[in-house]
Parts: structure tokens; sequence; C-alpha cells
């Protein structure tokens, strides 16, 4: 299990995504799960997978090394796509091709082809963008009305967002509330664990302003945890008790 998630405001991209990974309880390991591509000036994109880690990372290996287009002849990468749309285009067809090497063998020892992608960045010339890609390869793109989007799980880092994330807030906000969106999810489910990768990209920049590991006991991190806990027990006894009372 994982947990990632992608905050889209008028400032910038935020994306964090946790790198536990578990075949059981007692086979837990730590793997990246947040990969950036960048060239600075004119690039920046990121994607975040969920799902098997053995299909994202052939995933994320394939648009390495990229994928030969049989009308042009040429590699296409996510380093030579003209936009932001095309390369998601391109996360897609990664995933469709990887699902026609490994299904069969997959589905013959009874293991699911599951995996999701977060992808966001901007090129040169492009918007901003962030888009979830599913497992068939086919994907969605955020929005202004609902800024952000999830993989893996999601549930409990979900109330957070959608409390407190809008399109207008600053950009350090929307890390903060990514943050506490992680340390919910941290808080609820063992398969979501630290360390955490984080990247912050500031709108036209064209390259990460951000990018770094939260690890286990890093300062900021364990007191942001601590006073969210503080912050919603103090809420919950300040808040009236219900004026409910059964007749008698």
């Amino acid at each position: 299990m994982t947990y990632c998630c992608g905050i889209l405001v008028r400032d910038g991209l935020v994306m964090i995504a946790d790198t536990r990974t578990n075949a059981g309880l007692d086979n837990i390991s730590t793997f990246r799960k947040l990969h950036t591509f960048r060239e600075p000036g004119e690039r920046i994109m990121a994607i975040a997978s969920s799902g098997n880690l053995s299909i994202s990372q052939s995933v994320v290996s394939m648009l390495n090394e990229g994928m030969e287009n049989p009308a042009t002849g040429e590699k296409e990468t996510l380093m030579n796509a003209p936009t932001m749309f095309q390369a998601a285009q391109r996360v897609g067809a990664a995933i469709r091709r990887i699902h026609d090497i490994e299904a069969p063998a997959l589905e013959a020892n009874d293991v699911k082809f599951d995996v999701s992608f977060l992808f966001g960045g901007q090129i040169k010339n492009d918007r901003l963008r962030l888009y979830m890609v599913y497992s068939a390869g086919n994907f969605i793109e955020c929005t202004v009305d609902t800024p952000y989007l999830q993989i893996g799980e999601h549930k409990y880092g979900k109330p957070i967002l959608d409390r407190a994330a809008r399109y207008g807030i600053d950009l350090y906000d929307a890390l903060k509330i990514g943050l506490l969106s992680m340390d919910s999810t941290i808080r609820s489910n063992l398969g979501v664990g630290l360390p955490i990768d984080t990247l912050v990209v500031r709108r036209d920049a064209c390259d990460a302003e951000l990018l770094y590991r939260i690890e286990p006991g890093e300062p900021y991190f364990h007191d942001l945890s601590e006073r969210w806990s503080a912050a919603l027990r103090a809420a919950h006894m300040g808040i009236p008790r219900p004026p409910y009372v059964t007749a008698r």
C-alpha cells in the first residue's frame, strides 16, 4: 500500500509520496515512488506511483528509455514530449506496453495488474498540469474546482484536502496541507510510512523549487503532527456537546 497526493494551486504544484512497500507484515521495505524528469528552465515533470511495485518500476524505466513510434521511428520519452498532454499520453502508452508484456504471466500466477500514477509538471510555453493515470492508460486532469488528486490509500487523507485545499492558497500552505494529509494517513494505516518525498514546483519556473525527503524523526514533520493532533483535540473540546436528550 502507498499514499501519494498532488495539489495544483495558482502559484504552482506540490507532489508528495510515501516510500513504504510491504508484501506482508514481515516484509516491509523502502522504495522511492516519486520520480522527476527535468531540464532546468525548459521542463520539470514528476511521476508518483501506486500499486504493484514491479509494474510501476517497469513503467518508469520504459519512460526513461523511451518507446519507438512505429510511424516515425522516433524514440519517444518524457524529455522530448512537446506538451504535457502528450507526455501524459506517453505515460498511458507505457502502461499499456507493460501490460501487453507482463499481464499474461501475472494472470497465470493470479496477480492483478494494479498500478496508477500521478503525473504533473510544466514544459516551457505550456501550462502547469496535473493528471491521474489509471491502469488502463487513460487519465483525468486536475481542475480549479478540485485542485488535488490522490492515489493509493487515499481515504484517511482526503478530509483535510476537501476542507482546506483551494486553488487560491499559498504554495507552501498547499505543501503543509499535503503533509497533514500524509500524516493522517500514516496515523491510520501501517501500510503507509516515512520517509516521505516532496516536490514543489513554482508556476513558469520549469524547475523544482523544493525536492526534499522527510526522514523519520525530522523535526518539522514531527512538530506538525503533534500540533495537528493537539489542534484537533482542542477543537473537539471547544465544540458544545450535542443538545440531544432522550425524553424521560
